[in-house]
């Protein structure tokens, strides 16, 4: 008998990663048609930065999945499967942001030797950090948790 397998994942919002897009093309050619060199640098440097945004918005999605086998995360150097029991903790957190209080979702892994704090925002998420938090409860195992 088959059971159904519950994945849940969560990416940036599609439409904030086109906006990046379009902001480093309109750096791009605001690096070719300039000639000032301040201003080369600056959309040099403008241009560099948004290409990583594009790059790990685009090749880094989903940014995180579960299921009920456990998690998994996906960054530009790769994707890195937890299962359930190297989960430690799974927690919203307020912190000051440009006066204002902002949640963030903390997953801490321990994997091995190696201890792993993934902090992820409503911008890396595409979701609210407590909705996800609260999908990831549902998901995690009663003995996980």
């Amino acid at each position: 008998m088959l059971t159904a397998v519950t994945t849940r994942s969560w990416s940036p919002s599609p439409g904030l990663v086109a906006l990046v897009w379009l902001l480093l093309a309109g750096a791009l050619l605001w690096l070719l048609s300039t000639e000032d060199p301040a201003a080369r640098l600056l959309a040099g440097v403008a241009a560099l930065a948004l290409a990583l945004l594009a790059a790990q918005g685009t090749l880094g999605r989903p940014r995180l999945s579960a299921d009920d086998e456990g998690l998994t995360t996906r960054s530009l150097l790769g994707r890195r499967r937890y299962p359930w029991s190297t989960v430690r903790r799974v927690r919203v957190v307020r912190i000051r942001r440009f006066g204002r209080d902002v949640p963030v979702l903390e997953v801490d892994v321990e994997d091995g030797e190696h201890e792993h704090l993934f902090v992820l925002t409503r911008l890396d998420l595409g979701a609210e950090p407590d909705d996800v938090a609260d999908a990831l409860a549902v998901l995690r195992p009663e003995d996980e948790g």
